[in-house]
């Protein structure tokens, strides 16, 4: 565990990215939440929902044989969990895991708990199931503040921690000068002068935008609801068991209110807009009732099945992570514009149905097309989920 002076990290981080004073002010009277659904509170003695496994199998993360050795993956989240480590073991020892390489860094002098720690035994645990060689940060920012929770990313990237990857499950209703802090995702570099993939989740209240989601140089993660092919494990550790998919109704989406539209997401969105931010890019399972087993015993006592879009959003951090891992192990630069290539994709009509599920069905409100999913990108799924093997390899080999 590291600690560090507060007032350290805010000159600092002031330093490099500055806002203006009113930006400032407005960002330390926003708060976030994680956007995390419990499935239920019964506190089963054994873990329920999509396990580890499975959730390999069904995207094809069992056919990546690249785990995120060499790479960095942070987490941010607010206030403290005290039992985060212990929990984090005790799951990696049930599933019989790797033991992950992780560390907690506190930003300042958080409180316990404040509702955020299943939050953060979800984000570790994921990462840990999906990218068990990664170096695994969870980075927690002194409160929930935006600004806050800003320095708590700043630190992830800097050195001595140069996280390539930061997956942020939390956001908080758009305001007018959010674009200002899109300096925090916008061509960062870590300290070791890598280049950085952030992806935030697009909440859980169904229709609607929240930031930084919309951020531009942010990859925005909607939820699906995913169902496993067969129930019963399959006959080689490769077998892929993938069911099928409809958009979850709690997926977060729509158009952003102040974000201007980035010119790779034109034409994808341009059935609802040519202007402005379109979310979200991409998705995964969220449903929480499909979702995904969490071992915590601070505010529960032990496993708790949770779904969200805090579920598809460290699933695509440690999606990204792998692909770094096998990028720089192929001496290549880690992803610099990782948005921009899952639209090159999705624009490439033989690699769009090989590399993505498009997802063509299900609704997040009743506001017509921006809330129906449909063929190709749309508002509630983005342009789908990960055939995660085979865009693995398309990612890798991209030249970037």
């Amino acid at each position: 565990m590291t600690k560090f002076a507060l007032g350290l990290l805010l000159s600092a981080t002031a330093a490099v990215l500055p806002l203006g004073l009113a930006a400032q002010q407005e960002t330390s009277r926003i708060y976030a939440h994680p956007p995390i659904q419990v499935f239920n509170t019964l506190n089963p003695s054994i873990p329920t929902g999509i396990l580890p496994t499975e959730y390999r199998s069904a995207y094809g993360f069992n056919r990546i044989p690249n785990q995120g050795a060499g790479q960095t993956i942070a987490l941010i989240d607010a206030f403290d969990d005290p039992n985060i480590t212990s929990d984090l073991t005790f799951y990696a020892n049930y599933f019989h895991l790797t033991p992950c390489n992780f560390q907690k860094v506190i930003v300042g002098s958080p409180l316990q708990g404040q509702g955020w720690d299943l939050e953060e035994s979800l984000d570790v645990q994921q990462a840990c199931a999906l990218a068990p060689a990664a170096n695994i940060i969870l980075v927690e920012a002194n409160s929930n503040s935006f600004s806050d929770l800003l320095t708590a990313v700043a630190v992830a990237t800097a050195a001595p921690y140069n996280a390539t990857v930061v997956s942020m499950s939390w956001g908080g209703g758009e305001f007018s000068t959010e674009n200002q802090s899109d300096s925090y995702f916008c061509n960062i570099t870590n300290g070791n002068g890598q280049a950085v993939t952030f992806v935030a989740a697009t909440g859980d209240g169904g229709h609607g935008t929240i930031y930084p989601s919309v951020s531009p140089c942010v990859i925005a993660a909607g939820g699906t609801t995913l169902a496993l092919a067969t129930s019963a494990p399959g006959p080689s550790p490769f077998t892929i068991d993938y069911g099928h998919e409809t958009a979850w109704n709690g997926s977060g989406g729509g158009l952003s209110q102040f974000e201007a539209q980035p010119s790779w997401q034109n034409p994808a969105c341009a059935t609802w807009s040519t202007s402005v931010r379109c979310v979200p890019d991409i998705s995964a399972d969220a449903n929480p009732g499909t979702g995904v087993p969490v071992y915590d015993t601070y505010s529960y006592h032990g496993w708790v099945q949770v779904g969200g879009t805090s579920v598809a959003t460290p699933d695509w951090a440690s999606f990204f992570i792998l692909v770094n891992s096998a990028r720089a192990a192929a001496e290549k630069p880690t992803l610099s514009q990782a948005a921009q290539d899952l639209y090159t994709v999705y624009y490439n009509s033989s690699l769009y149905g090989t590399n993505i599920h498009d997802i063509t069905s299900g609704t997040n409100g009743s506001c017509g097309s921006q809330c129906t999913a449909g063929v190709g990108y749309d508002l509630v799924t983005g342009m789908g989920s990960y055939q995660a093997n085979v865009l693995f390899n398309t990612m890798v080999a991209d030249t970037n």
